[in-house]
């Protein structure tokens, strides 16, 4: 509990405050306490710190998938340990993008069919030229190269692999959502001659951070809004729990029951013997069947009976031809 006044603390209290001792103003309290600082919150328009997330739900998943695939690529291809994790997802206008960003290393101009407008994969300088090292068979111990110039078109063309693997791993990561045919249109040094939308539309900007080792860099996706507004509806339902098992599980335990390998019995008839009957049974003997040989053939799925087949002969061996489905 707060401590309570006694009679003698509240009549000093009200004499300093009548002297001018204690004031009474916020303003004048807050200047005599400098170490204290506030700031005004306006109650009925608060705006949540991932509103641009909002406005394109669960795309974070994507990204995510595409970090795992991506780092698994990297990883296969320059036989190095790599790990990529997502750090940003902001939404900027693209001009402002570009002017935010002047140092660009490698910058890929990908189109996602049937997705309109593509987008970018953008990779850092220091990436760049550490990742030609490595493709030309650098040693470990050697320094990531930190080169104050724009790529040239033979270091472009080196990467150009690298890049193609991001845009198959893009496909993976929107496999969940529908088929695309990510493809690599340009490589591209200079900003300036980079334009997949207009200066003023809006992008969305993921950000990752790559580490192999001792080196470390940025990979950067560029997404106009407009390319992924059409996605809004079904990466809203991503995290249904009916439309999760409907596009994962269901779908596999579908896809693998159709694979199961099948008993197929084309059957004229049943015969019912005794055990000492079928001990007893010796070259020669005729076994009287139950069956019409004008009738059709009872074809059975397992032990269950599925069709009705007509017998003959087809290409010189015997066959069945099926006459109907018993239901």
């Amino acid at each position: 509990m707060e401590p309570i006044l006694n009679k003698e603390e509240i009549a000093r209290l009200l004499a300093a405050i009548r002297e001018g001792k204690v004031s009474l103003d916020l303003e004048e309290d807050a200047k005599l306490t400098p170490n204290l600082e506030c700031t005004p919150v306006d109650l009925f328009n608060l705006v949540h710190p991932d509103k641009d997330q909002f406005r394109i739900p669960n795309f974070d998943i994507i990204l995510d998938m595409f970090c795992r695939t991506y780092s698994t690529s990297l990883t296969n291809n320059l036989q190095r340990t790599f790990s990529i994790t997502r750090t940003s997802l902001e939404s900027t206008e693209f001009q402002n993008y570009f002017m935010d960003n002047n140092n660009l290393g490698a910058i890929g101009i990908i189109e996602i069919s049937p997705l309109k407008y593509g987008a970018l994969v953008i990779l850092d300088p220091k990436l760049s030229f550490s990742l030609i090292e490595i493709m030309l068979g650098a040693s470990i111990e050697l320094d990531p190269l930190h080169l104050d110039r724009n790529l040239t078109t033979i270091e472009l063309t080196v990467l150009r692999t690298l890049f193609i693997d991001a845009c198959k791993d893009l496909d993976k990561a929107f496999a969940q959502l529908l088929e695309t045919n990510s493809t690599l249109i340009k490589l591209e040094n200079n900003p300036r001659l980079v334009s997949i939308v207009e200066p003023e539309a809006e992008v969305i900007v993921g950000t990752f951070l790559v580490k192999m080792g001792d080196l470390s860099g940025e990979i950067q996706l560029v997404f106009p809004f407009a390319t992924l507004e059409p996605l809004r509806d079904l990466l809203k339902e991503l995290l249904n729990i009916t439309t999760v098992t409907k596009s994962t599980w269901s779908d596999i335990i579908e896809d693998e029951i159709m694979e199961l390998p099948a008993v197929v019995t084309a059957r004229s008839g049943i015969l019912d013997l005794t055990i000492a009957q079928i001990l007893g049974l010796k070259k020669g003997d005729i076994l009287e069947l139950s069956y019409d040989p004008n009738s059709p053939l009872k074809v059975l799925v397992e032990d269950q009976v599925k069709f009705t087949a007509i017998p003959g002969t087809h290409n010189g061996r015997k066959a069945i031809s099926l006459s109907g489905i018993d239901n």
